[in-house]
Order: C-alpha cells, then sequence, then structure tokens
C-alpha cells in the first residue's frame, strides 16, 4: 500500500541556543547561535536531508520560537500536520557548550513546555497510517499525558501496517533523576525507569541506544546482559552504538560479544562535537532500514551521518545531505576534521542551504535600488529622501509580488536601510549591496566595518552582494587585489551562515567577448570563491551563455543560479536579451533597477511625482519585466 510518508517522529521539539565560543566554560560564553532542537526534530530534519519524505508530532508554543521550529521544519520540507501550537507553553530551550572533546555542558529549558503536553487528542489516526514508520524517542515516556500519546501512535501504527521504531535517549535529568545542572549527564541507574521502557519494548521493531541506554533498557550495566533483558520482552532488531568502535545489530539472540553483532564501517575522525550526534545516526540508520537496505548498508550510511555531527557545530545543522553522504562515502576522508575539508563543506553548503533560507528561487524577479552614486547625482537629492524613495521601491515590489515566491530585491544599508528591515518577512530575497560604488581595486562599504565584522548585525535571511569590475587582461596585482577582498568577504559570509552574489561586470573595463566571462568566472572558482549566485551581463549570443553555463556547472554543479543585470538598458533591448537567456535553466531570472525606477526617481526627487503615482510608475514598469521573462521563459520551455 502506498504512503506518502516515509517516517514520522514523534517526541521532544525544542530551540538549541549554543554556545559560539569553543574551549570555554558554559558560563563564558559571550554569544549564541540558534538552531532547532529535540531528538525526535532533529531527526526529522535529518532523514528529510537524506531525501526521506518525513513528518513530526510534536508541541510548540505560540511564540517566535515555536514559529521559528515550524518554519525550519517546513524548509527541510518536513511535514507539519502533526505539529499542535499550544497557547498556553513556552517552546523548550535548551543552553549548550562545546567545552572540550570530554565535556559538552548543556541546561535544558522544559518546566512546563509545550512538547511534554503533547496528549492523545493531538495523534491523528490518518496521519499516523499516512507514514510507513513511525519513531519515538524515550522521554516521552517518562510521564503519563505523554507516554498515552506515543503508545496511541504505535498502536495505530502497527494497525495500519507501519513499522516502529525506538531510540532510547536517555537523560536522567529529563526523567526527573538529576538536577538543572546535570544535563550532560547520560546515565543514572533507576529500577523505575527499566520497567517503565520495558512496559512497551514489545511495541517495537527496531530498538536503538547506546551501551549506556540499553542499561537502562535492560537494567544492568552488563551490556551484553543488558541486550539479552531487552531481548527477553521484545523481537525488535536491536543497534548498540558503540563510540568510535562504531555499532553492532542483532536481528536475534544475543551473542556473547558485541563483536560479533552485524557491523559497518567506523570512520575515524575527529571529535569536535558529540551533542546530536546520536540523532545523526539514527537518521542514517532510517534512511537505509526504510529504504531497504541490508545492515551493513544502513550501518555505513549510520556512522557515517554520526562522524558528520561529531565533527561540526550545532546538530540538525551538521547533518549531511544525500548528495553530501554518497560524495563522502565514495572519496573518503581526506582530513579527520571534517568542518575543515574544503570540498567537504562546500557540497554540505550549496545542498542544504535551500533548507535554511526559504523561498522558491527556481525564478527570480529582482527590482535593483541598491544604488547610491545614481541617486546622489539627482536634482534634488538628499539622503533623507534616497531612503524614502527606497521605501517607494520595496511597496512597488510588493505590489508586484503580492507575497508569491519568485520575486526579490536588492537594497543597500547606507541609504536603503529602512526598506531593507520593511522588507523582512514578506517573502522575498533580500540581496544587500557591501561594495563601494564604482570603486577599482574592490572597496567595501564603511559600514562592514575593516575586518567585515558589521555582517555579524545581518539578519540570516539577507545575501551579500558585491559587485566587481574586472577583466581577464587585467594585471595580476589588480585581480590579486580584488580577488583577496572577495575572498575575505565570502568567507566572512560563510561563518555568518549568508549566501553570497557576485555581480562582475568587464564590458566596462575592456572589450569583450564569448570567452570574456567564462575566464572571469574560472579566475573566482580558482580561488576557492564558490559564489550562490551569479549576476552577469546580459549576453548576446547563445554560444556565450552555454559558455558561461558550462564554466559554473563544472566548477559547482549546485549552484543557486544566475540573475541578468540591466545597466540601464531600454525594455526592448532588456526583451531581446531574455528570449536569449531563457534558453538555460541556469538563468533563473534578473536583476534590475534603472530601468524601473529611473524616470520615476529623477521626477520624484525634484517634487514632480507624488508618492502614489511613484509606487504605480514603477509597480508598473517592473510588471511588465516580469512578464517579458515570464513569457520568454515559457517561450523556451515550449520550443525545447
Amino acid at each position: 500500500m502506498h504512503k506518502p510518508l516515509d517516517v514520522i517522529t514523534i517526541g521532544r521539539s525544542s530551540v538549541d541556543l549554543y554556545g559560539a565560543q569553543v574551549g570555554g566554560r558554559l558560563e563564558d560564553m559571550g554569544s549564541f547561535n540558534k538552531y532547532i532542537g529535540g531528538s525526535p526534530t532533529n531527526m526529522a530534519c535529518g532523514t528529510a536531508r537524506l531525501g526521506l519524505r518525513s513528518g513530526l508530532i510534536t508541541r510548540v508554543g505560540n511564540e517566535h520560537m515555536g514559529r521559528f521550529i515550524r518554519e525550519e521544519l517546513e524548509r527541510h520540507g518536513v511535514a507539519t500536520d502533526g505539529v499542535v501550537t499550544d497557547a498556553e507553553r513556552l517552546t523548550a530551550l535548551v543552553l549548550l557548550g562545546i567545552r572540550d572533546q570530554e565535556q559538552f555542558p548543556l541546561i535544558f529549558y522544559r518546566e512546563n513546555c509545550a512538547d511534554m503536553a503533547l496528549c492523545e487528542e493531538d495523534i491523528d489516526p490518518d496521519f499516523i497510517a499516512s507514514a510507513k514508520a513511525v519513531v519515538a524517542t524515550g522521554t516521552h515516556l517518562s510521564h503519563p499525558r505523554t507516554e498515552a500519546a506515543v503508545l496511541k501512535a504505535l498502536h495505530l501504527a502497527r494497525e495500519s501496517g507501519g513499522r516502529t521504531a525506538l531510540d532510547i535517549d536517555y537523560r536522567p535529568n529529563l526523567w526527573g533523576l538529576a538536577g538543572h545542572d546535570a544535563g550532560e549527564s547520560r546515565f543514572i541507574a533507576s529500577d523505575q525507569v527499566t520497567a517503565k521502557l520495558q512496559s512497551s519494548l514489545h511495541l517495537f521493531d527496531l530498538i536503538v541506544g547506546t551501551e549506556e541506554e540499553f542499561h537502562i533498557a535492560g537494567g544492568t550495566t552488563d551490556t551484553v546482559e543488558a541486550l539479552r533483558n531487552v531481548r527477553k520482552v521484545s523481537a525488535a532488531v536491536l543497534v548498540c552504538k558503540r563510540g568510535p568502535m562504531g555499532a553492532a545489530a542483532f536481528e536475534a539472540d544475543i551473542p556473547d560479544s558485541l563483536d560479533e553483532g552485524i557491523s559497518g564501517p567506523g570512520f575515524p575522525i575527529e571529535v569536535f562535537n558529540v551533542l546530536g550526534a546520536g540523532d545523526g545516526f539514527m537518521s542514517g540508520l532510517l534512511k537505509g532500514w526504510i529504504t531497504g537496505e541490508d545492515w551493513v548498508t544502513s550501518l555505513t550510511y549510520a556512522n557515517a551521518c554520526g562522524a558528520f555531527a561529531v565533527s561540526r557545530h550545532g546538530c540538525t545543522p551538521a547533518y549531511p545531505s544525500w548528495e553530501e553522504l554518497q560524495f563522502f562515502l565514495k572519496r573518503g576522508i581526506e582530513r579527520k576534521d571534517l568542518r575543515n575539508d574544503p570540498a567537504l563543506e562546500q557540497i554540505h553548503w550549496s545542498t542544504n542551504r535551500h533548507r535554511t533560507h526559504g523561498g522558491d528561487w527556481s525564478t527570480l524577479r529582482t527590482f535593483a535600488f541598491d544604488h547610491r552614486v545614481q541617486f546622489e547625482e539627482m536634482s534634488g537629492y538628499t539622503p533623507e529622501k534616497a531612503g524614502a524613495f527606497k521605501k517607494l521601491c520595496l511597496q512597488a515590489t510588493l505590489d508586484v509580488s503580492e507575497k508569491q515566491p519568485g520575486y526579490g530585491i536588492l537594497c543597500d544599508l547606507r541609504l536603503g536601510r529602512e526598506a531593507l528591515y520593511e522588507a523582512t518577512g514578506n517573502g522575498l530575497w533580500i540581496g544587500n549591496t557591501v561594495e563601494w560604488p564604482k570603486s577599482r581595486p574592490l572597496q567595501v562599504e564603511p559600514l562592514l566595518g575593516p575586518d567585515f565584522g558589521g555582517l555579524a548585525e545581518w539578519p540570516v535571511e539577507h545575501v551579500i552582494k558585491v559587485l566587481c569590475f574586472c577583466h581577464p587582461d587585467d594585471e595580476e596585482a589588480m585581480w590579486e587585489d580584488q580577488l583577496s577582498t572577495v575572498e575575505r568577504l565570502f568567507h566572512a559570509g560563510r561563518r555568518q551562515r549568508l549566501e553570497f552574489l557576485l555581480e562582475v561586470i568587464a564590458s566596462k573595463v575592456g572589450p569583450v567577448d564569448e570567452d570574456t566571462a567564462p575566464k572571469m568566472i574560472q579566475r573566482f572558482y580558482d580561488r576557492g570563491i564558490y559564489p550562490d549566485w551569479w549576476k552577469l551581463e546580459p549576453f548576446q549570443t547563445e554560444t556565450a551563455w552555454e559558455r558561461v553555463c558550462a564554466t559554473i556547472n563544472r566548477n559547482d554543479p549546485h549552484t543557486r543560479g544566475i540573475v541578468i543585470l540591466g545597466l540601464d538598458a531600454p525594455e526592448w533591448e532588456l526583451a531581446a536579451s531574455f528570449e536569449i537567456a531563457a534558453r538555460f535553466d541556469l538563468v533563473k531570472g534578473f536583476a534590475i533597477g534603472r530601468t524601473i525606477f529611473a524616470d520615476a526617481a529623477r521626477a520624484w526627487m525634484k517634487g514632480e511625482m507624488s508618492d502614489k503615482v511613484a509606487v504605480a510608475h514603477m509597480a508598473e514598469r517592473f510588471r511588465r519585466l516580469c512578464g517579458i521573462w515570464d513569457n520568454a521563459r515559457a517561450a523556451a520551455r515550449a520550443a525545447a
């Protein structure tokens, strides 16, 4: 029977606030990175990254953190039908830190939190029946209310032909056995917890845990004996995680040694952060288990995903995409600190970024009003008036987009700060310009600071946009100067999890032909600069576009794509260039400004046009350009 979902996880959801400083006490952390967390939430996203159709059952608060979790799940493609918004309770929080390779302090803020209010009424039989498997975690067996919800989901899953799995996920703190300062504790013996777990182990087809977790499930610190005690009450496949020794699966009787279990290859890498590693392991295991792989393959996936998790900062952000996992398994380990492997990190970034920035950017129609000099040269200009006009440009964009996907803006902080603030939350793609106007060699706006530290203040939905005037025939000193600046900016943006758009213009520097742009683009890739977006001149021949696209695809098959710049070209000229560019899937749309705003801006600055008329004028021009692009794309696809 066809089931639309592969897996539904059920239980904890939280916001993880991860200390950004590594090697210090949690008391001394100066800043935190915000991620989604909670074992079932991590697994839902981890399996989705690996290509499974995943869903989650949990509760979140009716506040900013609850909305953050829901939006992050949706960006990962996780079905949120089972995510209930609780108006009475707050979303759980966890504060975490990386002290060293052995110490990972954490504090759970879970007093009467939303996910612990999950109840039987939250379990929709149709949602459960839509999945091939339901995965529970141990924490939600610790309270009668949440336990009843989990048991209902398990029974419904089995009745509808689904499989069931348990990640024991034992945290003594969450069972009331340790104080608030003992969140890091992984094992405290308890007959009551053992009895509670054993009362439901017969409901599972797969049970996964560390040796310590099987100690609590089996009621003894002898691992083999603990596994045998679990086997007495459950026919499930048991998978015991053994840290750097990998994992062992047991389908039937438990042998005298863990080494006699089924195992997959381990991955000897540097341990940086063990928090969330088990959820990464479980994500890989579920990928194999649900898709029918043998246990050796499933454990290989699991061990590799666990290796990624322990080598990176955060839980869910560390987990690999399917493309990344396949690349890693094929190529192998080149350096044990995976987070510092450039090739691996580029694939990690480029195959997961669409899950961290909302929106469908398969088409991108962008109104570019990031200009500064062009406004400053207009009669009647003042900085205040330029800022006010940019807000009118934003309004024109919103009037055309109507909050539909595929629309964006390019703006700047110096004159357009208020417009950027207002743009957030409207579903727009937002490019934020950083180059000092007309600079060559490239310089950046002083607002960023000499070390580009100003990027730390940017919302993560903003895309860094930088324009570089360059040419293949430039002297090496000029190339080195410009490449060095772009390189520093690119890496600074990556540290802040910001996407990067590189605009290159050669026609203002020297003569161009069909090889000019490909040669320039290759220089940036050779320097290790991988823009998420390219903004390029409107080439006049199909051959020029073919060569550009081939160069980009050869270096970065996962790039977001290309947008076409306008250079104040008339509409008819843009239409002709759109007709050619639209034949190439890598070209996603345009980012055009003066063709849209120039006439309105000049009249408005002199007081000859009202706000309302200016907005309508620009909206009409932007709408026409959008229609020209959409028609060109439709015609190209029809011809193909």
